[in-house]
């Protein structure tokens, strides 16, 4: 029985119960935690974030695949835990100031960590000084902020701005995303990158990685 594979399979079928009867029954068989993460959990969200990119898949089963793919993470993470696998790396993701749009960041967030980052998720509207607060505390890698209402998008500039103030805008790559977001957007604040969408997000994330 080829458990990686029913495992992908289950989790773009976004059928939780099934990734979680599969993700118990490759470790029981001896598979280890890494090996269902890395061969089955996250070539599955990277399969299902090509197929939204190709307009096969929509927001609403892109997400319902990410909440299985949560659902054998939740088996395997306290387990990785114990192992003290490292992360790819740590992202700060949020929903700008004025904005309460969530899904976007939700999907995001579930992206990144199903693909092997760490993530501190701020919520949503929050200001120049949270985020500047956030990488104090927790200096990531990345600063990911989304923005899914055009008057509130200037306040990813205006966070770009805060970061630099404070000495930090150096320390942290910066993508911004969301609908009304766009690569020239990005480039007249100074982002670092663009994501149309959460799988662009995490692909773009592993390539500054692999430059490091």
């Amino acid at each position: 029985m080829n458990f990686l594979a029913e495992i992908k399979e289950a989790v773009i079928n976004g059928n939780t119960s099934k990734v979680q009867e599969i993700t118990r029954a490759a470790l029981d068989a001896g598979e280890t935690p890494q090996t269902v993460l890395n061969e089955g959990l996250i070539p599955a969200m990277s399969i299902v974030g090509e197929k939204f990119q190709k307009g096969e898949f929509y927001i609403s089963e892109m997400m319902i695949s990410a909440r299985a793919m949560y659902g054998g993470l939740d088996i395997v993470k306290p387990l990785l835990l114990n192992q003290k696998v490292e992360s790819k790396g740590k992202a700060i993701v949020g929903t700008v100031q004025g904005d309460l749009h969530d899904i976007g960041k939700n999907l995001v967030c579930m992206m990144l960590e199903g693909g092997g980052y760490e993530v501190v998720d701020l919520g949503i509207n929050i200001s120049p000084d949270q985020f500047v607060a956030a990488v104090k505390e927790h200096k990531p890698d990345f600063v990911m902020m989304s923005a899914l209402l055009t008057t509130t998008m200037a306040y990813m500039g205006k966070t770009i701005k805060a970061l630099s103030e404070n000495g930090l805008r150096e320390q942290v790559k910066i993508a911004v995303g969301g609908a009304p977001v766009t690569q020239k957007f990005a480039d007249s604040i100074g982002a670092d990158f663009f994501a149309s969408d959460a799988g662009e997000a995490v692909t773009k994330a592993n390539a500054i990685l692999a430059l490091k």
